[in-house]
Protein backbone atom coordinates (compact mmCIF):
# COMPACT_ATOMS: atom_id res chain seq x y z
CA UNK A 1 0.00 0.00 0.00
CA UNK A 2 1.22 3.50 -0.85
CA UNK A 3 0.00 6.98 0.12
CA UNK A 4 -0.59 9.76 -2.38
CA UNK A 5 -0.22 12.55 0.24
CA UNK A 6 2.03 11.14 2.99
CA UNK A 7 2.84 14.60 4.37
CA UNK A 8 -0.55 14.58 6.15
CA UNK A 9 0.95 12.14 8.64
CA UNK A 10 2.72 15.14 10.20
CA UNK A 11 -0.65 15.97 11.79
CA UNK A 12 -0.23 12.89 13.99
CA UNK A 13 2.45 14.77 15.90
CA UNK A 14 -0.30 16.59 17.83
CA UNK A 15 -1.65 13.34 19.29
CA UNK A 16 0.94 13.07 22.14
CA UNK A 17 0.29 16.73 23.05
CA UNK A 18 -3.48 16.18 23.20
CA UNK A 19 -3.02 13.09 25.37
CA UNK A 20 -0.72 15.04 27.70
CA UNK A 21 -3.25 17.88 28.08
CA UNK A 22 -6.06 15.40 28.69
CA UNK A 23 -4.11 13.62 31.46
CA UNK A 24 -3.21 16.95 33.08
CA UNK A 25 -6.85 17.96 33.06
CA UNK A 26 -7.91 14.72 34.72
CA UNK A 27 -5.38 15.34 37.48
CA UNK A 28 -6.77 18.75 38.44
CA UNK A 29 -7.66 19.14 42.15
CA UNK A 30 -11.33 19.06 43.29
CA UNK A 31 -13.29 22.28 42.98
CA UNK A 32 -14.93 21.87 46.40
CA UNK A 33 -13.87 20.57 49.78
CA UNK A 34 -15.53 18.36 52.38
CA UNK A 35 -14.88 18.20 56.08
CA UNK A 36 -14.95 14.42 55.99
CA UNK A 37 -15.13 11.64 53.39
CA UNK A 38 -16.57 9.00 55.77
CA UNK A 39 -19.83 9.11 53.88
CA UNK A 40 -18.04 7.60 50.89
CA UNK A 41 -16.49 4.69 52.81
CA UNK A 42 -17.30 1.41 51.13
CA UNK A 43 -18.15 3.15 47.88
CA UNK A 44 -16.92 1.23 44.83
CA UNK A 45 -16.05 2.96 41.55
CA UNK A 46 -18.62 2.05 38.95
CA UNK A 47 -17.81 0.71 35.48
CA UNK A 48 -18.98 3.95 33.92
CA UNK A 49 -16.58 5.91 36.10
CA UNK A 50 -13.68 3.64 35.19
CA UNK A 51 -14.46 4.12 31.45
CA UNK A 52 -14.78 7.89 31.52
CA UNK A 53 -11.75 8.11 29.21
CA UNK A 54 -13.33 5.96 26.46
CA UNK A 55 -15.00 8.79 24.42
CA UNK A 56 -11.70 10.67 24.39
CA UNK A 57 -9.84 7.56 23.18
CA UNK A 58 -12.45 6.94 20.48
CA UNK A 59 -12.07 10.53 19.25
CA UNK A 60 -8.30 10.07 19.04
CA UNK A 61 -8.75 6.90 17.02
CA UNK A 62 -11.24 8.75 14.79
CA UNK A 63 -8.72 11.56 14.31
CA UNK A 64 -6.00 9.05 13.38
CA UNK A 65 -8.18 7.36 10.76
CA UNK A 66 -9.07 10.81 9.37
CA UNK A 67 -5.35 11.46 8.81
CA UNK A 68 -5.02 8.14 6.99
CA UNK A 69 -7.98 9.08 4.78
CA UNK A 70 -6.40 12.46 3.94
CA UNK A 71 -3.13 10.70 3.02
CA UNK A 72 -5.02 8.79 0.28
CA UNK A 73 -3.98 5.16 0.77
CA UNK A 74 -3.74 3.26 -2.53
CA UNK A 75 -2.87 -0.22 -3.68
CA UNK A 76 -1.78 -1.05 -7.20
CA UNK A 77 -1.92 -4.09 -9.43
CA UNK A 78 0.70 -4.24 -12.17
CA UNK A 79 1.08 -6.54 -15.14
CA UNK A 80 4.01 -6.47 -17.52
CA UNK A 81 4.69 -8.58 -20.60
CA UNK A 82 8.07 -8.50 -22.31
CA UNK A 83 8.77 -10.46 -25.46
CA UNK A 84 12.09 -10.39 -27.27
CA UNK A 85 13.24 -11.99 -30.47
CA UNK A 86 17.00 -12.31 -30.53
CA UNK A 87 18.99 -11.98 -33.72
CA UNK A 88 21.63 -14.53 -34.70
CA UNK A 89 24.86 -12.70 -35.53
CA UNK A 90 28.21 -14.07 -36.63
CA UNK A 91 31.13 -11.66 -36.49
CA UNK A 92 33.80 -12.48 -39.08
CA UNK A 93 37.18 -10.91 -38.37
CA UNK A 94 40.23 -10.72 -40.62
CA UNK A 95 43.39 -11.69 -38.69
CA UNK A 96 45.89 -11.50 -41.55
CA UNK A 97 49.26 -9.84 -41.00
CA UNK A 98 48.17 -6.55 -42.61
CA UNK A 99 45.68 -6.05 -39.74
CA UNK A 100 48.68 -4.82 -37.71
CA UNK A 101 48.82 -1.68 -39.89
CA UNK A 102 48.75 1.45 -37.78
CA UNK A 103 46.37 3.69 -39.72
CA UNK A 104 43.92 2.89 -36.89
CA UNK A 105 45.03 3.12 -33.27
CA UNK A 106 46.80 1.22 -31.88
CA UNK A 107 46.39 -0.92 -35.02
CA UNK A 108 43.57 -2.30 -37.16
CA UNK A 109 43.07 -5.58 -35.30
CA UNK A 110 42.95 -4.04 -31.81
CA UNK A 111 40.62 -1.28 -32.97
CA UNK A 112 38.34 -3.85 -34.61
CA UNK A 113 38.29 -6.03 -31.48
CA UNK A 114 37.50 -3.06 -29.23
CA UNK A 115 34.59 -1.81 -31.33
CA UNK A 116 33.23 -5.33 -31.90
CA UNK A 117 33.32 -5.92 -28.14
CA UNK A 118 31.21 -2.80 -27.55
CA UNK A 119 28.79 -4.07 -30.21
CA UNK A 120 28.45 -7.42 -28.45
CA UNK A 121 27.91 -5.79 -25.06
CA UNK A 122 25.13 -3.59 -26.46
CA UNK A 123 23.02 -6.56 -27.66
CA UNK A 124 22.14 -8.70 -24.61
CA UNK A 125 19.30 -10.62 -26.29
CA UNK A 126 21.19 -11.88 -29.34
CA UNK A 127 22.98 -15.11 -30.20
CA UNK A 128 26.47 -14.01 -31.20
CA UNK A 129 29.43 -15.99 -32.50
CA UNK A 130 32.90 -15.23 -33.87
CA UNK A 131 34.79 -16.51 -36.91
CA UNK A 132 38.38 -15.47 -37.66
CA UNK A 133 40.22 -15.92 -40.93
CA UNK A 134 43.58 -15.32 -42.57
CA UNK A 135 44.90 -17.90 -45.05
CA UNK A 136 42.15 -20.21 -43.70
CA UNK A 137 39.23 -19.78 -41.29
CA UNK A 138 37.90 -21.29 -38.09
CA UNK A 139 35.21 -20.66 -35.51
CA UNK A 140 36.65 -18.86 -32.50
CA UNK A 141 33.28 -18.90 -30.68
CA UNK A 142 30.03 -20.64 -31.71
CA UNK A 143 26.69 -18.86 -31.48
CA UNK A 144 25.82 -18.25 -27.85
CA UNK A 145 23.94 -15.90 -25.54
CA UNK A 146 26.85 -16.12 -23.10
CA UNK A 147 28.37 -12.83 -24.16
CA UNK A 148 31.02 -12.96 -21.46
CA UNK A 149 32.45 -15.99 -23.26
CA UNK A 150 32.30 -14.19 -26.62
CA UNK A 151 34.16 -11.20 -25.19
CA UNK A 152 36.81 -13.36 -23.52
CA UNK A 153 37.45 -15.34 -26.70
CA UNK A 154 37.60 -12.13 -28.71
CA UNK A 155 40.34 -10.84 -26.39
CA UNK A 156 42.32 -14.02 -27.09
CA UNK A 157 42.31 -13.45 -30.86
CA UNK A 158 45.91 -13.08 -32.03
CA UNK A 159 47.62 -12.86 -35.38
CA UNK A 160 49.98 -15.59 -36.54
CA UNK A 161 48.03 -18.58 -35.19
CA UNK A 162 47.08 -19.64 -38.72
CA UNK A 163 48.79 -19.29 -42.08
CA UNK A 164 48.80 -15.76 -43.45
CA UNK A 165 46.63 -14.65 -46.31
CA UNK A 166 43.12 -13.28 -46.83
CA UNK A 167 40.53 -16.04 -47.36
CA UNK A 168 37.41 -13.86 -47.34
CA UNK A 169 35.29 -16.55 -49.03
CA UNK A 170 36.31 -19.18 -46.47
CA UNK A 171 35.59 -16.84 -43.56
CA UNK A 172 32.12 -16.04 -44.89
CA UNK A 173 31.38 -19.69 -45.69
CA UNK A 174 32.34 -20.74 -42.15
CA UNK A 175 29.94 -18.15 -40.71
CA UNK A 176 27.16 -19.29 -43.06
CA UNK A 177 27.62 -22.91 -41.98
CA UNK A 178 27.11 -21.81 -38.36
CA UNK A 179 23.95 -19.85 -39.18
CA UNK A 180 22.14 -21.89 -41.82
CA UNK A 181 20.47 -24.38 -39.44
CA UNK A 182 19.77 -21.96 -36.59
CA UNK A 183 16.12 -21.29 -35.76
CA UNK A 184 14.79 -17.79 -36.35
CA UNK A 185 14.34 -15.50 -39.33
CA UNK A 186 17.01 -12.96 -38.43
CA UNK A 187 20.48 -14.18 -39.42
CA UNK A 188 23.28 -11.68 -39.90
CA UNK A 189 26.99 -11.73 -40.72
CA UNK A 190 29.24 -8.73 -40.03
CA UNK A 191 32.46 -9.30 -42.02
CA UNK A 192 35.49 -7.06 -41.52
CA UNK A 193 38.60 -7.21 -43.72
CA UNK A 194 41.41 -4.94 -44.89
CA UNK A 195 42.43 -6.64 -48.14
CA UNK A 196 41.51 -8.67 -51.18
CA UNK A 197 40.74 -12.36 -51.38
CA UNK A 198 43.97 -14.24 -52.12
CA UNK A 199 43.56 -17.57 -50.32
CA UNK A 200 41.03 -20.27 -49.55
CA UNK A 201 39.09 -22.73 -51.69
CA UNK A 202 35.79 -20.83 -51.77
CA UNK A 203 35.30 -17.67 -53.81
CA UNK A 204 33.73 -14.77 -51.85
CA UNK A 205 30.86 -14.38 -54.33
CA UNK A 206 30.11 -18.10 -54.10
CA UNK A 207 29.95 -17.81 -50.32
CA UNK A 208 27.65 -14.82 -50.73
CA UNK A 209 25.32 -16.82 -52.98
CA UNK A 210 25.16 -19.55 -50.34
CA UNK A 211 24.37 -16.93 -47.69
CA UNK A 212 21.64 -15.51 -49.91
CA UNK A 213 20.06 -18.95 -50.35
CA UNK A 214 19.72 -19.31 -46.58
CA UNK A 215 18.34 -15.79 -46.08
CA UNK A 216 21.48 -14.57 -44.31
CA UNK A 217 22.18 -10.85 -44.56
CA UNK A 218 25.83 -9.81 -44.79
CA UNK A 219 27.27 -6.45 -43.78
CA UNK A 220 30.80 -5.95 -45.08
CA UNK A 221 33.35 -3.52 -43.66
CA UNK A 222 36.56 -2.51 -45.42
CA UNK A 223 39.00 -1.18 -42.84
CA UNK A 224 41.99 0.98 -43.76
CA UNK A 225 42.80 4.55 -44.68
CA UNK A 226 42.77 5.71 -48.28
CA UNK A 227 46.21 5.92 -49.78
CA UNK A 228 49.11 4.51 -47.81
CA UNK A 229 49.37 3.19 -44.27
CA UNK A 230 52.26 2.10 -42.02
CA UNK A 231 52.19 -1.67 -42.54
CA UNK A 232 54.43 -4.36 -40.97
CA UNK A 233 56.88 -5.97 -43.36
CA UNK A 234 59.22 -8.89 -42.63
CA UNK A 235 62.84 -7.94 -43.38
CA UNK A 236 66.22 -9.44 -42.56
CA UNK A 237 66.26 -7.07 -39.59
CA UNK A 238 62.89 -8.32 -38.35
CA UNK A 239 59.47 -6.68 -38.57
CA UNK A 240 59.60 -3.12 -39.83
CA UNK A 241 56.79 -0.70 -40.64
CA UNK A 242 56.73 0.79 -44.13
CA UNK A 243 54.26 3.03 -45.90
CA UNK A 244 52.42 0.71 -48.28
CA UNK A 245 49.30 1.21 -50.43
CA UNK A 246 46.00 0.18 -48.84
CA UNK A 247 44.42 -2.36 -51.18
CA UNK A 248 40.81 -3.28 -50.37
CA UNK A 249 38.61 -5.00 -52.94
CA UNK A 250 35.65 -2.71 -52.34
CA UNK A 251 33.82 -3.88 -55.46
CA UNK A 252 33.77 -7.46 -54.21
CA UNK A 253 32.68 -6.42 -50.70
CA UNK A 254 29.91 -4.25 -52.18
CA UNK A 255 28.67 -7.16 -54.31
CA UNK A 256 28.59 -9.52 -51.31
CA UNK A 257 26.49 -6.99 -49.38
CA UNK A 258 24.18 -6.27 -52.33
CA UNK A 259 23.50 -9.97 -53.01
CA UNK A 260 22.46 -10.60 -49.41
CA UNK A 261 20.44 -7.40 -48.86
CA UNK A 262 23.17 -6.00 -46.61
CA UNK A 263 25.40 -2.92 -46.87
CA UNK A 264 29.06 -2.14 -47.42
CA UNK A 265 30.93 0.31 -45.17
CA UNK A 266 34.41 1.81 -45.33
CA UNK A 267 36.22 2.54 -42.06
CA UNK A 268 39.22 4.83 -42.44
CA UNK A 269 39.82 5.54 -38.73
CA UNK A 270 38.66 4.52 -35.24
CA UNK A 271 35.76 6.98 -35.18
CA UNK A 272 34.31 5.85 -38.51
CA UNK A 273 34.67 2.18 -37.51
CA UNK A 274 32.76 2.85 -34.28
CA UNK A 275 30.07 4.74 -36.21
CA UNK A 276 29.68 1.81 -38.62
CA UNK A 277 29.02 -0.68 -35.83
CA UNK A 278 26.58 1.77 -34.23
CA UNK A 279 24.72 2.08 -37.54
CA UNK A 280 24.53 -1.70 -37.94
CA UNK A 281 23.32 -1.90 -34.35
CA UNK A 282 20.44 0.46 -35.21
CA UNK A 283 19.53 -1.38 -38.41
CA UNK A 284 19.45 -4.74 -36.64
CA UNK A 285 17.60 -3.73 -33.51
CA UNK A 286 16.06 -6.49 -31.38
CA UNK A 287 12.31 -6.81 -31.83
CA UNK A 288 10.77 -5.96 -28.50
CA UNK A 289 7.20 -5.90 -27.28
CA UNK A 290 6.42 -4.53 -23.85
CA UNK A 291 2.95 -4.26 -22.35
CA UNK A 292 2.50 -2.53 -19.01
CA UNK A 293 -0.77 -2.34 -17.14
CA UNK A 294 -1.15 -0.69 -13.76
CA UNK A 295 -4.42 -0.31 -11.85
CA UNK A 296 -4.61 1.73 -8.66
CA UNK A 297 -7.32 1.17 -6.05
CA UNK A 298 -8.28 3.89 -3.58
CA UNK A 299 -8.79 2.89 0.07
CA UNK A 300 -9.52 6.29 1.66
CA UNK A 301 -13.26 5.48 1.83
CA UNK A 302 -12.62 2.68 4.33
CA UNK A 303 -10.67 5.00 6.60
CA UNK A 304 -13.32 7.71 6.19
CA UNK A 305 -16.05 5.33 7.34
CA UNK A 306 -13.88 4.27 10.28
CA UNK A 307 -13.39 7.95 11.15
CA UNK A 308 -17.12 8.62 11.13
CA UNK A 309 -17.85 5.38 13.03
CA UNK A 310 -15.45 6.04 15.89
CA UNK A 311 -16.49 9.72 16.12
CA UNK A 312 -20.17 8.75 16.26
CA UNK A 313 -19.46 6.14 18.96
CA UNK A 314 -17.56 8.72 21.02
CA UNK A 315 -20.37 11.29 20.79
CA UNK A 316 -23.03 8.69 21.53
CA UNK A 317 -21.25 7.42 24.65
CA UNK A 318 -20.48 10.93 25.86
CA UNK A 319 -24.14 11.95 25.59
CA UNK A 320 -25.71 8.75 26.93
CA UNK A 321 -24.13 6.08 29.10
CA UNK A 322 -20.89 7.95 29.83
CA UNK A 323 -22.49 11.38 30.08
CA UNK A 324 -20.86 13.56 32.67
CA UNK A 325 -22.26 16.63 34.40
CA UNK A 326 -20.27 19.85 34.43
Amino acid sequence: MTFLHPYYFLLLLVVPLVIYLYVKRQQRPATFTLSTTKAFDGYHTSLRSRLHWLPFALLLVSYTFAIFALARPQSSTSHSTRETEGINIMLVLDVSGSMLARDLQPNRIEAAKAVASEFVASRPSDNIGLVVFAGESYTQCPLTTDHAMVLNLMKEVELGLISDGTAIGSGLATAVSRLKDVEGDSKVVVLLTDGTNNAGAIAPITAAEIAESFGIRVYTIGVGTKGEAPTPVQTIMGIEYMMLPVDIDEGMLQEIAARTDGRYFRATDNASLKAIYEEIDQMEKVKLKVENFTQKTEHFALFLWLTLGFAAAALLLRNTWLRSLP
